[in-house]
């Protein structure tokens, strides 16, 4: 049997694929550890789970729109993150001794910790952006990643001539989602290329393994008889996100006391909720779709929140900010199964309109089966764990006085 070691950013999102497909791995009777952030990937692993930690620190807000929030998230985050956790990893590595690495596209320090130690690694894709070359198309910006990333690998030490883009690891690229959601084949153009994607990319799908169980949840607010809407905008949109949450608050109590919204937002963010609201930092969001206590998800975009709905049936209303959020919006409005608004220029009123079309409207229900079918159809934890399981198998360790 192996080792496999995780190496995650300290985000909900990027961290709960990662449970189900450890589960997979354990049963099959392999060892899983994680590396990261422990204060933020204790609750979500539960107390049993391994977990080096990094220690953590302060990172800039997150901001503008397009291209620049791209650079705002890697010269503010991702690089910052990178450098302040490269010692860290490599002290797990040497404690853990892992057969393989499986590295989020926004922790490529695990990568270069990885080729250090001529470990196989893998690629955790947490976007449609990342399935690809997002940036060919845009030469001046492309230089711009590839100099920072090249930067990352002379810091670690690690010969020029031996450089490979962190974000891609070249025998197994894994992304929990599907092409409903992603668009055309990522060959060497980029997410919109023509050209086949390479054999080591496997979009899986989501995967929907139960998570550790966190503070009580009020089961017993939900109320009888109500069509009940999921609200919840990540955990990077901050300020932002509090100016929607109140608009969306609004529009929620403007649909009629038919309607009981569930928030998942950290109190300090949360606005004054409408009649009957529940609201909890930590939702129990999975249990709450299998349960069937949900009609529709509103939402930011996210891929993992909204392959979670799809996977349920659930429509969705879509206010995307930012990354790759607007081009999975507009993939979930093309295929009818939801309603694309402006993140910033909503209103209540037309947040209101757009509620109750996926509430009523049953085209927007059934084209959310349709799409959740063929996500499903990936296989999710079962041919995530066969190919990491492959690349363990196909992988070499080379030899390096480090192991």
């Amino acid at each position: 049997m192996s080792r496999f070691l995780l190496v995650v950013p300290p985000l909900t999102g990027h961290v709960n694929p990662t449970v189900g497909l450890a589960r997979e791995l354990v049963a099959r009777g392999h060892e899983v550890a994680w590396t990261g952030t422990e204060t933020v990937l204790r609750p979500l692993l539960g107390p049993d789970a391994a977990v080096f930690g990094t220690g953590t620190r302060a990172f800039r807000a997150q901001g503008g729109h397009g291209l620049a929030a791209v650079r705002s998230l890697w010269e503010g985050f991702i690089v910052p993150y990178a450098r302040f956790t490269t010692k860290a990893l490599d002290a797990a590595v040497r404690e853990f001794r892992p057969d393989a690495v499986l590295v989020d596209q926004h922790t490529p320090a695990g990568a270069l910790v990885a080729h250090r130690h001529r470990l196989p690694w893998g690629t955790l894709a947490p976007g449609a952006m990342e399935l690809g070359r997002p940036f060919r198309a845009t030469p001046l910006v492309e230089e711009w990643m590839t100099g920072l990333l090249q930067g990352l690998w002379r810091r670690a030490g690690l010969p020029e001539e031996e450089y490979v883009d962190p974000r891609f690891s070249p025998a197994l690229v894994l992304a929990f989602t599907g092409r409903a959601l992603t668009g055309p084949p990522a060959g060497p153009s980029g997410p919109a290329g023509t050209e086949p994607p390479p054999a080591r990319y496997a979009l899986v799908g989501p995967v929907l393994a139960e998570r550790p169980a966190g503070p009580d949840f009020p089961w017993e607010r939900l109320l009888p008889d109500r069509r009940r809407v999921l609200v919840t905008m990540g955990t990077l949109s901050g300020g932002l996100g509090a100016d929607f949450l109140a608009r969306a608050a609004r529009a929620l109590e403007l649909c009629g006391p038919g309607v009981q919204a569930v928030f998942a937002a950290p109190d300090e963010l949360l606005p004054e909720l409408p009649p009957g609201a529940v609201a909890a930092d930590r939702v129990p969001v999975l249990e709450l779709m299998r349960r069937g206590t949900l009609d529709a998800v509103l939402c930011h975009g996210g891929m993992n929140t909204v392959g979670e709905a799809l996977a349920h049936g659930l429509p969705l209303v879509t206010a995307p900010i930012r990354h790759d959020q607007p081009f999975v919006a507009a993939q979930v409005a093309a295929a009818g199964a939801g309603v694309r608004v402006p993140f910033a220029r909503v209103t209540p009123d037309r947040l209101a309109e757009a509620l109750r079309s996926v509430l009523e409207e049953p085209g927007h229900r059934a084209a959310a089966a349709r799409i959740g079918a063929e996500l499903l159809a990936g296989g999710g934890a079962r041919t995530a764990a066969d190919r990491v399981e492959a690349l363990v198998a196909t992988g070499t360790r080379q030899a390096n006085p480090l192991v």
